[in-house]
């Protein structure tokens, strides 16, 4: 038997090896094909500069970033209210039967491609919004809109997983000394949970950031800082997706740079989404 669990020891411990091998292989070749870009342009100018202009050799990636902030805010914004509030309703206030059907719901909205939401967006959101505002449509709005409902599964899980391990005496305690239902979920369980939620919506954040098809069918794809939320954007995402496919040379490893950026974003959400959530629950 100690022999079995040696072996079934050693398979775990490769699989790790493994994955993390895979981890270092890839963030060593987006770092070894974008860096040359970065040396050249300077990582000053290719952070903040105005202007993408690759046939004319000018790679500033600032607009991208900051549309991929504004959607990505947008989006948190939208959705994490509607996911907190969804996770309160299924974990406290729902009847075992109605949550039994909206479970599989959003479990659903999880499983549809992005693809899906983006013909979505275009046909809907988009449209929509060029009626209301009187513009093109394709815009950050839209690209919220539509994130907001792609990371609703992630928050909404994640935040009533930590709602319901929330220990049933805190709830007790607080109701025994004259607390309504809603006070107790208000003062007492959500707080306590807290740490469980904002690594859901750090999670979420993540997610969102990290969308890619979608966001290239609705926001419009102008490589220009926007003016507002009505303005169209492009993404860091959006940028690789869009040019890769006939990008080389110096392009190629631009995109490579842009690559870089977002992989050390989504490593600091991950990071946070590890490391906040502890604070939040000390």
């Amino acid at each position: 038997m100690k022999a079995y669990e040696r072996v079934i020891q050693l398979v775990l411990f490769i699989s790790a090896i493994i994955a993390v091998l895979g981890v270092i292989l890839i963030s060593y070749f987006i770092i070894s094909e974008g860096y040359p870009v970065i040396r050249k342009v300077g990582l000053l100018d290719f952070l903040s500069g105005n202007r993408w202009a690759p046939t004319q050799g000018v790679y500033g990636i600032y607009p991208m970033i900051v549309g991929s902030l504004l959607v990505t805010a947008g989006a948190l914004v939208l959705g994490v209210p509607i996911g907190i509030g969804c996770a309160i309703f299924l974990a406290e206030l729902a009847k075992p039967r109605i949550a039994g059907i909206l479970r599989p719901g959003i479990e659903l909205l999880a499983g549809i491609p992005s693809v899906i939401y983006g013909l979505y967006g275009l046909s809907v959101i988009v449209p929509f919004i060029r009626k209301v505002f009187n513009n093109q449509g394709f815009s950050v709005l839209a690209g919220s809109i539509v994130l907001a409902v792609m990371i609703l599964p992630t928050i909404i899980n994640v935040s009533e997983s930590a709602i319901r391990s929330v220990p049933g005496d805190y709830k007790e305690a607080s109701l025994s000394l004259g607390s309504s239902h809603w006070q107790s979920i208000k003062n007492v369980i959500v707080p306590a949970a807290r740490s469980g939620i904002i690594a859901g919506v750090i999670l979420g954040m993540g997610r969102a950031i990290g969308e890619t098809m979608a966001v290239i069918m609705i926001v419009g794809n102008s490589p220009v800082m926007p003016d507002s939320i009505l303005s169209p954007v492009r993404t860091l995402t959006g940028n690789i997706g869009i040019e890769m496919g006939y990008a080389g040379g110096e392009h190629q490893q631009a995109l490579f740079a842009t690559g870089i950026v977002l992989f050390v974003f989504i490593m600091l959400l991950n990071i946070a989404a590890n490391l906040i959530p502890k604070k939040a629950g000390e």
